[in-house]
């Protein structure tokens, strides 16, 4: 006769909710599916289906008791572990949000927002065309497939255990936004330093004939501008993309190891 004990419901609710801590986490923090776009409950049954798909593949999991305090704490780290790999790549999407808004205000256009219905809050429309544009190229080339590989080769790197992660790898996830700003600046930089080229010659202008309108010819035809660059800079849109993704990928490579 088949008999179960409470050791073996155990260590099976374990193989299932152990998993399951790390990729809901992952998916609330993650963008896309940590949108307000998506329903919880919808994100909580998609979490529960990946568990069920990917944990045969997974390592054996700890033995826990249900009712110990090591138990809780290891599933506030699977917690912690899930959403701080979302926020590497919620940090990866504001990189071309942040470098949009840059462009916007140098050009005129940081009055123009709207609302971002992802988040919920306002954005330059540039920075939310950006994010749109990169949304778009993420889908295409499969990220959400490389999303859920690195969620299931974190179990492999930091396996379900108090002792998984170290001070120093908390400090580098922490440290994650001063790459941001500088990536954004970077991808920024072509378009910032010709408008700043243009409104220099509108100021060496303005000193050299004062009873010029300056600022009436200037300010549209900086703004006419600033959208002829971002036409000419959708060309390399793609390469700045690829290079950013392999930086962050290999950031989340390296952050565990």
């Amino acid at each position: 006769m088949f008999e179960l004990d409470v050791l073996q419901i155990e260590q099976w609710v374990s193989a299932l909710l152990l998993p399951f801590f790390r990729v809901a986490s992952f998916f609330m923090a993650v963008p896309l599916l940590g949108s307000q776009l998506i329903n919880a409950r919808v994100r909580l049954m998609l979490a529960l289906a990946v568990s069920f798909v990917v944990a045969p593949l997974l390592p054996a999991m700890p033995a826990i008791d249900g009712l110990s305090i090591n138990t809780y704490l290891v599933i506030g780290q699977q917690i912690l572990v899930g959403a701080m790999l979302g926020f590497l790549f919620q940090v990866f999407y504001q990189v071309f949000v942040l470098g949009g808004q840059i462009i916007a205000m140098q050009m005129g256009l940081g009055f123009a927002s709207m609302t971002d219905p992802t988040n919920g809050i306002s954005v330059v429309m540039l920075g939310q065309f950006y994010l749109t544009l990169i949304m778009m190229i993420f889908i295409s080339l499969n990220g959400h497939l490389v999303m859920v590989e690195i969620l299931v080769r974190s179990f492999d790197v930091v396996p379900v255990s108090l002792s998984a992660l170290d001070r120093e790898s908390y400090w580098k996830i922490a440290m994650a936004g001063s790459w941001m700003f500088s990536a954004a600046m970077l991808m920024a930089l072509p378009a910032v330093t010709a408008l700043l080229v243009v409104n220099m010659a509108f100021g060496i202008m303005s000193r050299a004939a004062p009873q010029l309108n300056i600022l009436a010819v200037g300010f549209p035809f900086t703004m006419v501008l600033g959208l002829f660059i971002n036409w000419v800079n959708l060309g390399g849109f793609l390469d700045q993309y690829m290079r950013i993704s392999s930086f962050v990928l290999d950031y989340i490579e390296h952050l565990f190891l």
